[in-house]
């Protein structure tokens, strides 16, 4: 936690595009012009992504658990992906990676029971680079293609080793069509609800017969190298005629003719095609981009709907050019907009371990917490993703959330006290600090009185070490605590 001269558009910019701001970001960004900063920020290709090779160095978050090896391990996974967003440079990378896990939802727990919990952990996190299979889970795939090509996109998640076990479609045969994967391609990933029918959900399913999984030749535990992998199977896949109620291809023709089995895999690439060309996909996206990015006390405008779906439409479906235009949206920019949405458990944390510190502070330390605040990264509840919003905060999430600002403010008191220097000559420099330290929505003046009460409460002031020790890890608490912490 360090002093600055703050400007609340790049603290806005770095809440939303990222999970709030490390002093040396703030530092960065303020150098940076309007343009420039969302320039930085999309094009995050130019800034190295040596992130991992800070884990367990000095000056960093620490982790928990012994050896790490996150490839097989889910809880040293969460790990990691905490220990990224806390001190990765390319924050969007890391925000839209959250966004598509959110849109893309796969629970890590049914896949471990089906694979046992090592082979679901590598299914959801393994980086090829260090996997002895070269296998990439799902969430280092969606990182890849952060802001990549969402017709792309679309096509590593049928073929995503986890998302197959995760709908079943490992199981999608010509004689057993099984249509979980099919109904939630148009549903909840592209389309959305009323723009597809019961009957396209079969044909659907049908399109991606044979789209399975091929197991392992050898037990992994004796051969690492070995792995599920996706296959395409031509004698599983129905060959026949598909016939859907909207376009597949540019000519309005809604129907995919039958094909022999040895080539039934075009099938569901043009199903595929269809669906990143439909232009209610792009609306669809721009509905969800617009209440992760923007706010949601209201909905998008029409005209804003379609500013960004024009964009992904122009540009070929590129979601970098999608990005830009949301994060140059005067919507984006629109004060009213800022601390206009409930803050995620892991924005929450996140956001206060780069507020408060991590000086000997373990990501491990916030894996618990997060699943008492609803929130278990690699494992959403369902399909649909997490609730959001105001389902947030339930009285026991809040509680774990206050618990954790506590936790986290206790374990830096020393840090604390240090950063607080030239600001101790009373209790309202004190108090000016650390609200300029954490940001908030507006507090009311009767919050403020309470939290000035609180450092006068225990007699004179004087500013003294012990006297700041004593309070201002308690203030900390107050603030990352308070109802208006939590909103980004």
């Amino acid at each position: 936690m360090a002093s600055f001269i703050f400007d609340p558009h790049v603290e806005h910019l770095l809440r939303r595009a990222g999970f709030g701001a490390r002093p040396d970001e703030l530092e960065t960004y303020r150098q940076e012009s309007f343009t420039g900063s969302v320039t930085r920020l999309i094009e995050y290709e130019r800034i190295a992504d040596d992130v991992d090779s800070k884990i367990g160095k000095p000056g960093y978050a620490l982790t928990s658990g012994g050896e790490f090896r996150p490839v097989g391990n889910i809880a040293q996974a969460r790990q990691r992906w905490l220990f990224r967003m806390i001190h990765s440079d390319r924050p969007l990378q890391e925000k839209m990676t959250l966004f598509w896990h959110n849109h893309f939802a796969t629970g890590y727990t049914k896949v471990q029971g089906l694979v046992g919990a090592a082979e679901a952990a590598r299914y959801m996190a393994a980086k090829p680079i260090e996997d002895p299979g070269n296998v990439r889970g799902q969430i280092e795939m969606l990182r890849d293609n952060a802001l990549g090509n969402f017709r792309d996109i679309l096509l590593n998640i049928a073929q995503d080793t986890a998302m197959l076990f995760w709908l079943d479609g490992y199981t999608n045969t010509r004689l057993r069509p099984q249509e979980n994967f099919g109904r939630e391609i148009m549903e909840l990933f592209t389309m959305g609800v009323g723009h597809y029918t019961e009957p396209d959900v079969y044909a659907a399913a049908r399109v991606f017969t044979g789209w399975n999984l091929l197991p392992p030749a050898r037990n992994v535990t004796a051969d690492p190298t070995q792995s599920y992998k996706f296959i395409f199977r031509p004698e599983q896949h129905d060959t026949g005629a598909k016939t859907f109620s909207f376009p597949i291809y540019k000519d309005g023709n809604s129907t995919i003719a039958a094909r022999p089995a040895s080539s039934g895999m075009q099938d569901g690439l043009d199903f595929i095609d269809a669906l990143a060309a439909n232009p209610n996909t792009g609306r669809y996206l721009a509905k969800k981009l617009f209440r992760f990015f923007i706010s949601e006390s209201g909905d998008a405008s029409e005209d804003w709907i379609d500013r960004v779906a024009g964009a992904y439409q122009s540009s070929g479906y590129e979601m970098k050019a999608v990005m830009r235009e949301v994060l140059l949206s005067s919507e984006f920019w629109d004060p009213n907009n800022y601390f206009a949405r409930y803050s995620w458990p892991v924005e929450f944390v996140v956001r206060a371990v780069k507020d408060i510190g991590w000086t000997g502070f373990s990501v491990g330390d916030a894996v618990t917490p997060l699943l008492n605040m609803g929130m278990s990264l690699y494992d959403p509840p369902d399909v649909a993703g997490w609730d959001q919003g105001q389902s947030w905060f339930s009285t026991g999430a809040m509680l774990a959330r206050m618990n954790f600002a506590s936790q986290l403010a206790g374990n830096q008191k020393f840090n604390l006290t240090t950063a607080a220097k030239g600001h101790t000559g009373s209790p309202d420099a004190l108090l000016s600090f650390v609200l300029d330290s954490l940001k908030t929505r507006a507090l009311d003046a009767t919050v403020t009185s309470e939290l000035s009460n609180y450092l006068r409460a225990t007699g004179a002031w004087t500013g003294s070490a012990v006297q700041v020790q004593n309070k201002v890890a308690g203030l900390v608490h107050l603030v990352a605590g308070s109802p208006e912490y939590q909103f980004v």
